[in-house]
C-alpha cells in the first residue's frame, strides 16, 4: 500500500490497486474560519496550502468522510469531486447533507461494504473527553482489507479510549493511521496526543503507526518535532511514521 498524506487528515491512500481520497479539504489556505475557544484564533483555517493541486488529488477511484466537520469536509472538496464520485460516509444524516448536494453514489460504512473486493468496516472514535462529547457530533474509522495487502486502520478524529483497543485486538491492523496533533477545543483534547499515540504502540507493538493530522488547523497543540522527541525517549521511534504533507509512504 502508499499512503501519502496531503493535509491534516485528507490523505490519499492506494490499497489493492485502488485509490482512496480520506477526508478531503481542498481550499487554500485560510479558506474557512478558525475554530473558536481555542488557540491562534486570528488564523483562519487551514493554516497552511495544498502541497499538490486538487486536481491531482480528487484522482481516486472513492472517498471516504470519516465525519462532516470543516476539517474533513469542506466546501471546496463540495465543489471540486466529482458527482458521480463513490464515497463512503459514516451515517444517514451525511448520506443525506451529500445527497442533497448533489452527490449520486453515496453509501453508508458498515460491516459488510465492499469495493472491488476490498473490504470497509466502519469502526467507531471518541471525538474528545468531558464536556465537549457533548456538542463534538459522531465520527467514525475504517478498516480496509484484501487477502493481497495488509490490514490498515484509519482511526480517524478519535482520542485513545477502551474502543480503539478493542477494534485494533480484534482486527490486528498491520498498518495503523492515527490523527495525532492534539487538537484541543473547549478545554478538551478532541484527537490524539503523545501519550494516546503511545498506547496505540503498547496496544500492537508490531504495527507501523502513522501520524497525521498535524500542524494545518489552528487549535493543534502536538508538533511534529515534538511527537518525534516522545517516541525516541519512549522507545517506539521505530514503529512510527510522522510525514510532512505531501510527503507519500510505501509499506
Amino acid at each position: 500500500m502508499k499512503i501519502r498524506l496531503i493535509r491534516n487528515a485528507t490523505t490519499l491512500v492506494e490499497y489493492a490497486g485502488k485509490r482512496f481520497l480520506i477526508d478531503p479539504v481542498l481550499g487554500g489556505k485560510g479558506s474557512f474560519r478558525a475554530f473558536g475557544d481555542s488557540l491562534r484564533k486570528d488564523m483562519k483555517n487551514p493554516i497552511v496550502d495544498l502541497p499538490i493541486s486538487a486536481e491531482e488529488i480528487i484522482d481516486v477511484d472513492a472517498v471516504v468522510i470519516t465525519h462532516m466537520h470543516l476539517d474533513h469536509f469542506d466546501p471546496a472538496a463540495k465543489d471540486l469531486i466529482p458527482k458521480d464520485k463513490k464515497i463512503y460516509v459514516e451515517n444517514e444524516d451525511a448520506l443525506k447533507v451529500l445527497e442533497g448536494s448533489g452527490f449520486l453514489d453515496v453509501e453508508i460504512l458498515g460491516k459488510g461494504s465492499e469495493f472491488h473486493e476490498i473490504k470497509l468496516i466502519r469502526t467507531p472514535g471518541q471525538h474528545g473527553r468531558g464536556e465537549v462529547l457533548q456538542v463534538i457530533g459522531d465520527v467514525c474509522g475504517v478498516i480496509f482489507s484484501h487477502p493481497a495487502e495488509k490490514t490498515l486502520y484509519v482511526v480517524g478524529d478519535s482520542v485513545w479510549y477502551d474502543g480503539v483497543h478493542e477494534i485494533i485486538k480484534t482486527h490486528q491492523p498491520e498498518v495503523i493511521v492515527v490523527n495525532g496533533g492534539g487538537n484541543v477545543l473547549m478545554g478538551e483534547m478532541l484527537v490524539m496526543g503523545k501519550e494516546d499515540i503511545l498506547k496505540v504502540h503498547k496496544s500492537k507493538p508490531d504495527a507501523m503507526i502513522i501520524s497525521v493530522h498535524m500542524e494545518a488547523m489552528n487549535h493543534w497543540t502536538l508538533s511534529r518535532e515534538e511527537l518525534r522527541s516522545f517516541a525516541e525517549e519512549n522507545g517506539f521511534i521505530g514503529s512510527l511514521l510522522i510525514p510532512e504533507d505531501g510527503e507519500e509512504i510505501q509499506i
